[in-house]
């Protein structure tokens, strides 16, 4: 077989039975077997490997059980991940993969501090150069259940304090050139990124944020006093969550997880257990947005262990608002609850907290706690086959988080999302004149955000009323706008 293939070779004599795994993804895809080696040849061509060709036989192959060599099994995950919305993991595909080394993967990588500044330095350069739908070198993947579990509880573990050196003459202190002033504008600047994300979406000031981190990593590779270098690791656990939360935002998923990891490190190295919290809770929301519940659940109580003892009320209530959202894409109603009720009772003691909340978590207002807490009884409504019953719970919080979420303009991403989350809930009343004006709303807010997220999450709820209520005026109508307002045709950046 010809090298060009991307195929592998398989020993004489050896069985192949057909890859029964495959196929079915293939057939629920509604692809061809010529779509599909086109989808494939072209990401190929993205990652550079220009060495693929693929055709029509080649993918026969492939359902008969051939395995294909690398990087072809890792673009076949990212593809069925992109078409179905959740992670296709290759295992999933009754694929196999060459064993990779832990710097190569996407996850699994060495919680060293020179190690974490190489990666985030390599990674957040070639995404500077490479950015193209969220690949980014040969070997980056969506990782999921224990393969993406396994490595973050290793957040968990001690770092052990380093041996005394004891040098035959004294050593003169270490003297960065970074200044206390230059200091405090990196962390400024980080918190106007920030605002700049909630105001406008993900897709405006990615680049930005990512070129931000990578002159943070240079400086964590020069000779910085202790103090300094905790602090440049907390500014760069803060940009690589900042980065990951926006790559998510605007589709690139294996690109967020990565930063998203590559941060919980960073944060590791700064000894800051809370931000370490909060950004296994990103990491949790991505798994309940590809599916992944049980996941999100995981990393939420990783999250929860890991800070219990110096988080704030604020990020503690939070995480049990998050830890609500996976139960009830689990279908748990009693844990949902309960978790909800923790929420707003941790809720009730911010204003007695004596200590300033960090910049990261001061977004979770009253607003986003009804916010997260509604959308848990909204998807406990769906779980449950659309449930009147939880619809009902979810309404009169929902309706809440809109109204407060209509005076804050700092927050248009978050208003937006929620006008898109009431909309559902009227769809699940069977009201879906009143959910038509909602999402009308949420549309034209999405018109000034850069969020894949948003748009995505206004096409799935436009799909949910033509399916349900197709002939009503208003649907049609509102079907018409969205065509114009937001076509499927947007780059992320």
């Amino acid at each position: 077989m010809g090298g060009n293939s991307g195929s592998a070779t398989t020993s004489a004599g050896a069985d192949k039975r057909p890859n029964e795994l495959l196929g079915s993804w293939f057939v629920r895809s509604g692809w061809s077997k010529g779509e599909l080696a086109r989808q494939v040849n072209r990401r190929a061509r993205q990652l550079g490997a220009n060495h693929i060709s693929t055709d029509t036989s080649r993918v026969r192959r492939w359902l008969d059980g051939e395995n294909p060599r690398e990087p072809i099994p890792r673009i076949l995950s990212e593809l069925f991940s992109e078409r179905f919305g959740c992670v296709v993991s290759i295992e999933d595909l009754g694929l196999r993969t060459a064993r990779q080394s832990p710097s190569a993967s996407g996850v699994d990588l060495p919680w060293t501090g020179p190690q974490t500044v190489a990666l985030l330095s390599e990674f957040s350069r070639s995404d500077l150069m490479l950015a193209r739908r969220g690949f980014l070198g040969t070997a980056l993947a969506l990782s999921a259940g224990p393969t993406l579990i396994e490595p973050m509880q290793r957040w968990l573990v001690p770092v052990p304090p380093a041996p005394p050196e004891e040098p035959e003459h004294p050593a003169a202190p270490r003297v960065g050139r970074l200044s206390k002033p230059e200091l405090e504008l990196l962390e400024s600047t980080t918190a106007m990124f920030r605002q700049w994300d909630a105001q406008c979406g993900g897709g405006l000031r990615r680049k930005a944020v990512v070129g931000q981190l990578h002159e943070v990593t240079d400086l964590l590779q020069e000779p910085q006093p202790d103090s300094t270098t905790r602090k440049l690791f907390k500014v760069a656990a803060e940009l690589a969550e900042l980065a990951g939360w926006m790559s998510y935002d605007v589709g690139l998923q294996p690109t967020a997880q990565k930063y998203f990891v590559l941060a919980l490190h960073a944060a590791k190295e700064a000894g800051d257990k809370p931000l370490g919290s909060y950004i296994l809770s990103s990491m949790s929301r991505q798994m309940i947005h590809l599916g992944r519940p049980d996941d999100a659940l995981e990393l939420i109580h990783l999250a929860q262990y890991g800070s219990r003892d110096c988080a704030s009320p604020r990020t503690q209530s939070m995480l049990y608002a998050m830890e609500a959202r996976a139960y009830a894409n689990m279908g748990q109603p009693g844990k949902c609850k309960r978790a909800v009720r923790m929420a707003e009772d941790t809720f009730a003691d911010v204003h007695d907290w004596d200590e300033p909340d960090p910049d990261w978590i001061r977004f979770f207002s009253e607003a986003e706690l009804c916010g997260e807490n509604s959308h848990s009884f909204r998807d406990l409504a769906y779980v449950a086959g659309r449930s009147p019953t939880y619809a009902s719970l979810a309404e009169p919080i929902m309706r809440n988080a809109v109204d407060l979420f209509a005076k804050d303009t700092d927050h248009q991403r978050s208003y937006a999302l929620n006008l898109i989350g009431m909309a559902t809930v009227h769809l699940l009343q069977r009201e879906p004149e009143r959910a038509t004006v909602l999402a009308g709303e949420a549309m034209v807010i999405a018109k000034k955000v850069r969020s894949e997220r948003v748009n995505t999450r206004i096409r799935k709820t436009v799909d949910t009323a033509v399916r349900d209520f197709g002939d009503l005026t208003e649907v049609v109508d509102l079907t018409n706008q969205l065509a114009i307002d937001l076509p499927e045709t947007a780059e992320a950046v």
